[in-house]
């Protein structure tokens, strides 16, 4: 397909190109904010406001006390944390320090986690007090020295704080005596309370962030981002937004995980150039905190996925029509195919704009997103954002440009791909070829250049919007004595998109039962992981090399229920 169709679509007002992007990070954009406009909210948290000028005070004071214990240059920071103001905080103060932020999922298995830790090399963690004792076990493991520890309730309004303290602390995990080598996060702050900023150059071509996602061998990497990465993503969704969004004024819910691309860079960046306050929501599962939420705050702009918009659309409270959603003027729909009835009554509900998008961690968020006011194509993720480019190529030689309407890989190019995989040179020569940056995710471009996914070469699963690879689960399940084989693909489900489902050999005069192989999994993997669906089976079906053909247990299984 030659030239870019897509920019006849783009909405009145955006641009092709975003050229030259300002030579700047998002703690200068930060900065000029506190400037203009010191006492402007910047989040909201259970009640909670802290302005821009508050949050500036706070990451300067926690960087002087990183570099107080002892960090370079280049050092890389992990944040083990729920949706709170403590990410922020930390992570800004990260960065004020010169250091690269490493955002990890804190529910993570002990397994998960010794490695992610031991990828990127931390020396240094922040980590919500319900993660504490976990993070211990496996400290011995890694590079771990300090652990500065933080509880959910300490930027809670006072009542809640009480309430919290006497009714779920303890119950919840969150009541912990610290051992050697931890510090408290509320302590640090007070300690270096008059402290101003430490004088450390950050560049935007310096490294800020490292994402973990995975591959083709189940293996999760880190995704390495410069500061100028960060701004170029921010503007390019600010733009696109801004067709509907008003700065300043607009609030922007983030319920989803900071610890992934999609909340980190794609709500906070967008909401940080655009001024926006954000309203955090600690877990985006309590579907009671997020309609509360929506009620009381009254947001503008939800990021969401599928599965979020489907809960909320059969929530009793909601079908009711007691919950008001008319401040609601777009959501985005993003990390699993959206079903246009979804769509449609989501639309209907709020009288707001639903769109898709798709994007990857590698791609530091580089997007392809529905127009908010022009054609939306029902079964398309949409169109490439300005300085975006996307072409699809021949699946088994890599090369090419096919027409419309022709299957093969997507890739992508544009300016803030990621800078590689952290210290996996092989791996990141792999994925980004020429300047282009291959997907592993099937697909094709119509004649107006909206693009169509519709397979995943990677055979990644998506349940709710998380990323799960089978091989990493199939280890576990294998790990378990009763079992000889084990395939692990992803399955349509009405509730998910798509679920996680394990076929399962079990050796000769071995009983096990369904329940006692989830149970194994959850003591092995994070949740989204384990699998929905088991299926006891007598064989697998294997090519001619002994490998388990997944696709063939995905199609036999689709053809049972048909």
């Amino acid at each position: 397909m030659k030239g870019k169709p897509w920019q006849k679509h783009y909405d009145t007002g955006v641009p092709t190109t975003l050229q030259p992007y300002p030579n700047k990070t998002l703690l200068d954009i930060v900065s000029e904010t506190v400037q203009q406009r010191p006492d402007h909210p910047a989040l909201f948290f259970k009640g909670r406001q802290l302005s821009y000028k508050q949050i500036e005070k706070l990451s300067d004071t926690f960087a002087s006390s990183l570099v107080d214990l002892g960090v370079k240059k280049g050092d890389r920071i992990a944040l083990l944390l729920a949706n709170c103001p403590q990410f922020i905080i930390t992570q800004m103060g990260v960065w004020k320090a010169g250091c690269i932020a490493v955002p990890i999922n804190p529910v993570y298995s002990e397994r998960e986690l010794e490695h992610a830790l031991n990828e990127c090399g931390a020396e240094i963690a922040v980590v919500m007090t319900s993660s504490y004792d976990k993070v211990k076990k496996v400290q011995h493991k890694t590079d771990l020295h300090c652990l500065i520890t933080t509880n959910i309730k300490e930027y809670l309004p006072i009542m809640l704080r009480i309430l919290f303290t006497f009714f779920k602390e303890k119950k919840g995990g969150h009541r912990i005596v610290l051992g050697d080598g931890a510090i408290w996060l509320r302590a640090l702050l007070h300690q270096y309370d008059k402290h101003s900023r430490p004088d450390i150059s950050v560049k935007p071509e310096d490294p800020a962030l490292i994402i973990f996602t995975g591959g083709t061998t189940g293996t999760p990497k880190g995704a390495l981002g410069t500061h100028a990465s960060l701004v170029m993503t921010s503007i390019q969704l600010h733009t696109w937004f801004g067709v509907l969004l008003k700065d300043w004024d607009d609030i922007i819910m983030l319920a989803m995980p900071l610890f992934h691309m999609y909340g980190n860079l794609g709500i906070l960046g967008t909401g940080l150039v655009g001024h926006n306050p954000l309203v955090l929501v600690p877990d985006p599962r309590d579907i009671g905190d997020i309609i509360f939420t929506i009620n009381k705050v009254r947001p503008a702009f939800i990021p969401a996925v599928p599965t979020l918009l489907n809960t909320l659309l059969n929530h009793p409270e909601v079908k009711s029509g007691s919950i008001d959603f008319k401040s609601v003027k777009l959501c985005i729909s993003a990390a699993a195919p959206l079903m246009s009835e979804t769509k449609k009554n989501f639309e209907e509900l709020t009288h707001g704009r639903v769109v898709e998008a798709y994007g990857l961690t590698e791609s530091m968020l580089a997007a392809v997103i529905t127009p908010l006011q022009g054609t939306y194509k029902n079964g398309s993720v949409g169109i490439p954002l300005p300085d975006v480019d996307v072409r699809v190529v021949d699946v088994n030689t890599d090369k090419g440009n096919l027409p419309a309407g022709e299957v093969g890989e997507i890739v992508v190019s544009a300016p803030q791909l990621m800078q590689g995989y952290w210290q996996r040179p092989a791996e990141t020569a792999e994925t980004i070829r020429g300047g282009w940056l291959y997907t592993g995710d099937i697909g094709y471009l119509d004649e107006d250049g909206y693009i169509f996914i519709v397979d995943r070469k990677k055979d990644v699963i998506k349940p709710s919007g998380f990323q799960v690879w089978p091989r990493e689960v199939e280890e576990v399940i294998a790990s378990h004595p009763a079992v000889i084989e084990v395939g692990v693909a992803g399955i349509p489900d009405e509730r998910q998109g798509e679920a996680v489902k394990a076929w399962i050999v079990l050796r000769k005069d071995y009983t096990v039962s369904i329940d006692e192989i989830r149970n194994y999994c959850r003591e092995n993997l994070t949740a989204y992981k384990v699998p929905k669906y088991v299926e006891l089976c007598d064989s697998l079906p294997k090519s001619m090399v002994g490998k388990v053909l997944r696709r063939e247990l995905v199609s036999e299984s689709l053809k049972s229920k048909s």
